[in-house]
């Protein structure tokens, strides 16, 4: 059987795509909207998608599909109930984010908790030029070494932030699930690491059970001292709490890489947040070009593995 492959958003990865040794057809679109999809999709027997919707709608008008394979970790994109009341197979990557999006996290961090920006910007206005000392102490600086992170999500990629963690010194919280009735081995309550860590790093997927899983009453448990990184998804944070915690110091900052909706079109209040104690990067994370290879070896794997009738990396 000839495969008929179609990769929706092929320029959402920035990688060589190993050549497929089936038979097969290969079709690429380096994005596609939303009502362009099914038709994109009307012969395929594969489709590949990064961001774009597979919704129940998509699925009910291309028969002839049988994998979604979508090249990231999340799957929030796809309707997985619908995939699977359809016989449709869906595959995820998974772990090539293990050290690209920890390095993030820490380059977010110390930016922060180093004050790069304030000093960059001292420089520029030539003040250590000025002055009649060797350096300046105009911006606090606070060490990592000797302080507390607390990890919202334990998988490759925040047992990867641990390992860098634990090489500065610090103290590492595995938070248990929110409201969790039982703690597991390693694991502190949820409540507790919030008032606990000095540096909360948030690593789990968008879903109705984590949907602003940190929130106004979230934030009031946190250090006043505390920073908030958010590598996962931007619906796991109220945007608007975020914002009144950081504009009345209600904790000390925030770096994060996503956005509720992305691309924020229509405005975000993130956006325009011109405070010295937060950062704000487009959804890179993950885009480390040794990463995206390694995506895209796997996604192709996992595609050779379902035509030669093997389940790697399954969801559906």
């Amino acid at each position: 059987m000839k495969e008929y492959i179609v990769f929706l958003d092929r320029a959402t990865l920035v990688a060589e795509l190993p050549i497929p040794d089936f038979d097969h057809v290969w079709v690429e679109h380096p994005e596609t909207a939303p009502e362009d999809t099914a038709d994109h999709l009307r012969r395929a027997t594969v489709a590949i998608t990064n961001k774009v919707p597979i919704t129940r709608a998509v699925l009910e008008s291309c028969h002839k599909l049988r994998l979604v394979a979508v090249a990231a970790t999340g799957v929030n994109n796809v309707d997985l109930e619908a995939c699977r009341e359809m016989g449709v197979a869906v595959c995820n990557i998974r772990g090539y984010a293990e050290h690209t999006v920890p390095e993030h996290v820490f380059m977010l961090l110390l930016a922060l908790r180093r004050n790069l920006l304030a000093w960059r910007r001292s420089l520029q206005a030539g003040a250590w030029q000025k002055s009649s000392r060797f350096c300046l102490f105009d911006h606090e600086m606070h060490d990592l070494h000797g302080s507390t992170l607390g990890l919202v999500g334990h998988g490759s990629v925040g047992a990867g932030v641990e390992r860098l963690a634990r090489a500065f010194g610090m103290d590492v919280l595995i938070a248990e699930h929110k409201d969790a009735t039982a703690i597991r081995p390693g694991r502190t309550p949820f409540d507790e690491v919030l008032a606990r860590a000095d540096h909360l790093s948030l690593h789990v997927p968008l879903a109705d059970s984590t949907r602003h899983l940190i929130g106004a009453q979230e934030f009031g448990l946190m250090k006043k001292s505390a920073v908030l990184i958010n590598t996962a998804r931007g619906g796991v944070v109220d945007e608007a709490a975020l914002v009144s915690a950081l504009k009345t110091q209600r904790i000390a900052g925030a770096g994060f890489d996503v956005l509720a909706v992305e691309p924020p079109s229509q405005g975000n209040p993130l956006l325009d947040l011109d405070l010295p104690n937060f950062l704000l990067t487009p959804h890179v994370a993950w885009s480390g070009r040794e990463a995206m290879q390694t995506l895209a070896d796997q996604l192709m794997d996992n595609i050779a593995a379902f035509v030669g009738g093997e389940s790697r990396n399954r969801v559906v």
